[in-house]
């Protein structure tokens, strides 16, 4: 028996040094080691053996099982290498190859107009505050000041959804951005100088209306701010946005339910050859909504409207990107024509700034 032992040790070795694939090296392991393989056959003879010859060839037996599984352990081990390193070449990625010329992608106008606003507040003092999309009733319109009867609280007007139950008022998708002011007066203490820019919704859509678009609200409360502020501060925004120097504007008296007094502001322009230009003309253009804070809203953020007094401001983002940049549908904003955005697109790396430029 030693001289098959000796001769199947030699033959399985051999065997293992000469394989060049893991599943030729497992079918050596199962014929070698596994329940029908040639060595567990021959162990399984050593019951008819003496008991001296049975633990002589036990031993030997032993030996050689150890060295085979040694064998292909190590082979196994080199295959595997030896594989990954041949997926490693096939997949290799060249790193050192220059990057493609041409532009791949660009920044939407939505997204470029918002930095550009937020770049110009952000540079008199502002913070950007944020919210969520769905909101409470309370905090979308009764903290606000806005009646049970107002046409903004209508079904046709405003996205419901289920209410969670029937003691709870139905949550919205909120129809502006104040609810962020709200929330940030309840959290935080004057003085307040913030903007709040975001997704709002409304069920309307045509040429200049959309059932999602963004808006950009402001919002600044502390113990001496008046209208002259308001008045001055959508002055810088105006000339700064539009980078036009002395922008004639016109401060029109309004009604908002969260502001008193309210003011609608226009700017000049003209309209000749179907071209809009900003700052000249005898035409004028409504491009957003302001006036001092309420004393009811400031109540209701847990504000003393005796002590602290405020304005707030807000604007369509979509609205002032299609003046600035001549786009004469709003619909187009979502529509994902790549074809569209090449041409109204900017490039990714030109972040708006003041001292850079708001647009490259």
């Amino acid at each position: 028996m030693q001289d098959q032992i000796n001769t199947i040790r030699d033959d399985v070795l051999a065997q293992v040094e000469g394989v060049s694939d893991l599943k030729s090296l497992d079918d050596i392991r199962v014929a070698a080691l596994g329940k029908k393989g040639q060595i567990t056959g021959l162990m399984k003879q050593l019951g008819g053996l003496d008991p001296d010859q049975r633990r002589e060839v036990g031993q030997e037996l032993n030996r050689v099982k150890d060295a085979v599984q040694a064998a292909i352990d190590a082979r196994k081990s080199d295959l595997e290498r030896a594989e990954l390193n041949r997926r490693l070449e096939v997949e290799r990625v060249d790193v050192s190859l220059p990057p493609r010329p041409e532009m791949q992608g660009s920044v939407h106008p939505v997204s470029q107009v918002m930095d550009e606003i937020v770049a110009i507040f952000c540079e008199m003092g502002f913070s950007v505050a944020e919210g969520p999309d769905i909101e409470g009733d309370w905090l979308n319109f009764g903290a606000l000041n806005i009646p049970d009867e107002h046409p903004a609280r209508q079904e046709h007007d405003t996205f419901y959804l289920p209410a969670q139950s029937d003691d709870e008022a139905r949550p919205v998708l909120r129809t502006h951005t104040s609810p962020v002011q709200v929330r940030h007066m309840l959290s935080s203490q004057p003085p307040i100088r913030i903007i709040a820019p975001g997704r709002t919704y409304r069920s309307d859509s045509d040429m200049t209306h959309t059932p999602m678009f963004h808006q950009v609200e402001g919002l600044v409360i502390d113990e001496t701010t008046h209208m002259g502020h308001l008045k001055g501060c959508l002055r810088d925004f105006v000339e700064a946005f539009f980078q036009v120097d002395n922008v004639p504007m016109r401060f029109r008296p309004s009604y908002f339910p969260f502001t008193a007094p309210s003011m609608e502001i226009d700017i000049g322009c003209s309209f000749r050859d179907g071209e809009l230009k900003i700052g000249e003309g005898d035409d004028w253009l409504e491009i957003l909504g302001s006036g001092m804070v309420h004393p009811n809203v400031l109540r209701n953020g847990g504000i003393d409207p005796d002590k602290y007094q405020g304005f707030a401001f807000g604007m369509g983002i979509d609205r002032v990107a299609m003046l600035k940049y001549g786009i004469p549908d709003l619909r187009s904003f979502f529509d994902s024509d790549l074809r569209w955005l090449r041409h109204y697109g900017f490039r990714a790396l030109d972040v708006p700034t003041l001292y850079g430029g708001l647009a490259r």
